[in-house]
């Protein structure tokens, strides 16, 4: 396995560091069938949905030609899926997550980037209490910009001279080709395939053992 140097590693959300689907299928068929949709949202289907924009996952899913209506949806399910989240005492993050980000976070600096809505990764920090081991993050749902958008600010806000991207599906792949850095694919999320990447973790803990 290759090693890698990087003075900063930015992380993906859903797929690379924890999987909240079986949590949200509940929430978001709930908010479907509130708006008037018969849509199951298994944790399956989720997967393939997420990792995109909140208004590209409403235009993949809601069968409705009324654009105001299927963000209206996806409002919903946002609603519901982080009011379920505070409540649920289960542990949806990978297993060995903190070891790694406790080990990772002494020999180099820790970022989130992702397209999910606002608060979503403040609510990771705050179930998990990694915060710690994190020096900066932004989202889709702060400014509105893609991840591209975002790996390439956020690199710059912090002074990142090569950076390296942690992300599990293809569109992962695309931005970080958009923002010109190194894309590490973590083939255990919800992707099934990539077209290229510097490395492969099957497990979040191999992470140990190529950054150096």
């Amino acid at each position: 396995m290759n090693k890698i140097k990087s003075d900063g590693i930015i992380f993906d959300m859903d797929g690379t560091i924890w999987d909240n689907t079986p949590v949200f299928s509940g929430s978001w068929t709930r908010a479907a069938k509130e708006m008037g949709y018969d849509i199951e949202f298994t944790p399956k289907k989720l997967m393939g949905l997420f990792g995109k924009t909140m208004t590209d996952i409403a235009d993949a899913c809601i069968p409705d030609d009324d654009a105001s209506k299927r963000y209206k949806t996806l409002e919903l399910c946002e609603e519901y899926e982080m009011a379920d989240l505070a409540v649920s005492e289960m542990d949806t993050t990978y297993q060995g997550l903190e070891n790694v980000l406790e080990e990772l976070s002494k020999r180099t600096k820790l970022y989130i980037v992702s397209n999910c809505q606002a608060g979503y990764i403040e609510t990771f920090i705050e179930r998990s209490g990694f915060g710690k081991y994190f020096t900066d993050f932004i989202c889709y749902g702060d400014n509105g910009l893609g991840k591209a958008d975002n790996i390439k600010g956020l690199s710059a806000k912090n002074n990142i001279q090569h950076p390296v991207y942690v992300g599990d599906i293809q569109g992962d792949k695309d931005a970080c080709d958009k923002a010109g850095v190194d894309f590490i694919w973590a083939a255990y999320g919800y992707g099934d395939s990539v077209d290229g990447y510097v490395a492969k973790i099957d497990d979040i803990s191999q992470l140990k053992e190529i950054i150096e």
